[in-house]
Formats: C-alpha cells, sequence, structure tokens
C-alpha cells in the first residue's frame, strides 16, 4: 500500500478546531515505518474545476469572507493547503489505476464539499476531484465511491448526484450533520439509483454495520463491475470518536477492507476521525484487511441490541424497495 502525505498539511490550524494537524501526525508517526510513503503534490487550478464552480475555486482562493463558517474558517493559504489534499487524492488515484492499492493520508478532509459550496471542515472535494479526473484525463469509466464517514457525504452527492458513471454508497449516521443522506436521496435523472444511502441508528454495532454492507452495498458492487473504487475514510464511526454516537470498535474496518480486498484498483481519501488514539490503528486496520493481511490491531466486536438490529432491518428492506427499479436486491 502507498501512502501519500506531506508535511505541508500539518502547516495549518485553528484553535479548539477538531480537525487538527495533531489527527495526522499521529497517523504518520504510526504507519511511517509500516509503508512506503510518497510525497503529495497539488492538483491544478483548473483540476479543481472538474468538479467545482469558479466562484468557489476564486473565493477559496481570495479567501472571500462570506464563504466561510465557524467550521470551515477562511484560514490564510487554506487555498494551497486543500489545494496539496486534493492533488495527493489524485495521485492515489494514479497510482491505484496502474493496479496498486494508495491511500491519501492528507487534511483538510473535502466529502462535504459541493459543486458550490464549502463546509464540515471541507474546503474542495478531494476523492470527487480525484474520481472525476480519472474520468476525464484517464479514460476511466466506472467508478464506485465507498463513503464510510460517520456523516453522509453532501457534498460528493451534489457532484455525482446526476452522474450513472459514479455509484455512491454511504453508511453512516442518522440523524447527524449535515442533516442529508435519507433513503430517499438516490440521485436525480441519469444518475437516479447512482446514489446510495445507508442511514444507520446511533448505536449501531460492528453486527448490523457489517449486515448492511453484505445486503445492500456489495451487491450493488457486484452489479456495477467498478473500474476504480474510491474509499472516503473517515473513522469517526469508532465507538469512542468525540463527535459521534456509533458504537464500532477497530475491527469493523478491518471486515471493511476485507469485503473489498478482491478489487485490486481501490483507492483510499482520509475524511473525518477525531480520537487521536483510534485513527493510526483504523487506518492500519482498513490498509490490511484491503491487502489481504491478518488484523492488526483488536477489539471485541460490539454487537447491537434486539430493537436496533429488528429496526436496521426493516430500514434496510425499505432501501431495497426505493432501489428495486434499478439494482437487482432480494
Amino acid at each position: 500500500m502507498k501512502i501519500f502525505f506531506s508535511s505541508g498539511c500539518l502547516d495549518y490550524e485553528e484553535g479548539g478546531h477538531p480537525e487538527s494537524p495533531d489527527r495526522l501526525k499521529v497517523m504518520y508517526e504510526y504507519l511511517k515505518n509500516r509503508y512506503e510513503f510518497l510525497e503529495a503534490k497539488p492538483c491544478s487550478h483548473d483540476e479543481l474545476l472538474l468538479v467545482h464552480t469558479e466562484g468557489l475555486v476564486n473565493a477559496v482562493k481570495e479567501n472571500e469572507p462570506s464563504f466561510f463558517d465557524a467550521d470551515t474558517p477562511n484560514i490564510p493559504g487554506i487555498y494551497d493547503y486543500a489545494r496539496l489534499a486534493a492533488g495527493s487524492a489524485v495521485q492515489a488515484a494514479r497510482s491505484a489505476i496502474k493496479g496498486g492499492r494508495a491511500f491519501s493520508l492528507m487534511r483538510p478532509p473535502g466529502h462535504h464539499a459541493g459543486r458550490d459550496f464549502l463546509g464540515g471542515f471541507c474546503y474542495f472535494n478531494n476523492i470527487a476531484v480525484a474520481s472525476r479526473f480519472c474520468q476525464e484525463v484517464l479514460d476511466v469509466r466506472k467508478i464506485l465511491i465507498l463513503d464510510i464517514d460517520c456523516h453522509a457525504g453532501n457534498g460528493t452527492i451534489d457532484i455525482f448526484k446526476e452522474s450513472k458513471n459514479v455509484l455512491y454508497i454511504s453508511l453512516h449516521e442518522w440523524p447527524l450533520f449535515p442533516g442529508t443522506g435519507w433513503i430517499d436521496e438516490i440521485g436525480e435523472n441519469e444518475g437516479k439509483g447512482y446514489t446510495v444511502n445507508i442511514p444507520l441508528f446511533p448505536g449501531t454495532g460492528d453486527d448490523v454495520y457489517l449486515e448492511a454492507l453484505r445486503e445492500i452495498a456489495l451487491p450493488l458492487i457486484e452489479q456495477f463491475k467498478p473500474e476504480l473504487i474510491g474509499i472516503s475514510a473517515g473513522f469517526d464511526t469508532h465507538k469512542n470518536d468525540l463527535l459521534t454516537n456509533m458504537n464500532l470498535t477497530l475491527s469493523i474496518y478491518h471486515g471493511i477492507g476485507e469485503l473489498l480486498s478482491g478489487f485490486r484498483k481501490v483507492f483510499v481519501v482520509l475524511e473525518g476521525g477525531y480520537n487521536l488514539d483510534v485513527l493510526p490503528k483504523a487506518a492500519e486496520n482498513l490498509i490490511s484487511g484491503l491487502e489481504g493481511e491478518g488484523i492488526k490491531n483488536t477489539e471485541k466486536p460490539t454487537r447491537s441490541d434486539k430493537n436496533l438490529i429488528e429496526n436496521t432491518r426493516q430500514r434496510i428492506l425499505e432501501i431495497k424497495s426505493i432501489l428495486q427499479p434499478y439494482w437487482k436486491l432480494e
């Protein structure tokens, strides 16, 4: 597994903000002697325009105050930091296309940034820029984006909601910021059926999470037959995360990787995750699962209570019903 990283992503911070450079410091120090690290490079202005409007890109570049909020502040030089994170994702995707799995270990994250808006700690949508670059420049047609961050990727949905060549599947806590990602958000026009939201209850354990993956995500992936897979990897679904309410363990990330280990062309892009003890171990588990290796960091898997299991199974049936016109789901 190649990891793209630049120490430049550590050079900015906002006092008291949970999306801090410490997140990447602990991950880099933990992983640097375990995997091959390559220097990340920024993407170009034009590459950002593959998914974002000129208005948004220029607003970030010029630090226009009206475009920013408390979650996503107009930090000096943020255009260059965000361009570096997006460029790293492009490099990881290009590496994956050549047949080797890769990880973009950078900040700021990206999946809350849409065509013409930013938010939720995200300025440019890293995984979307990388995916569209592969389609437009490298002639990759069908891309799956699996979003395992605890928050729905409203920006990624906004960018690809009308595309039938990007299948977006998100498993996330509901209700939670940004308040989107309900089961009836399935895309628009030609892209109907290619946006799949799997909103999960607070307190969801490893057992139910894996069941949702197997019941919905895996059959869709098998039918879609992607040429490239991108993972929006947020590790804030862990039971000890500081901002969320899920009940997953480190074991789940290895399990997710295992489910996708049969695919060679996979790239991972870091999103959220705010517990500094969890982040590096979760990333290592995801990588080892993808690589077909044994689990590196173990915790006893969590089990959901009876009511949560029953309610989730009912929701899975509702999702299948909504998607039935577009996919074969038993």
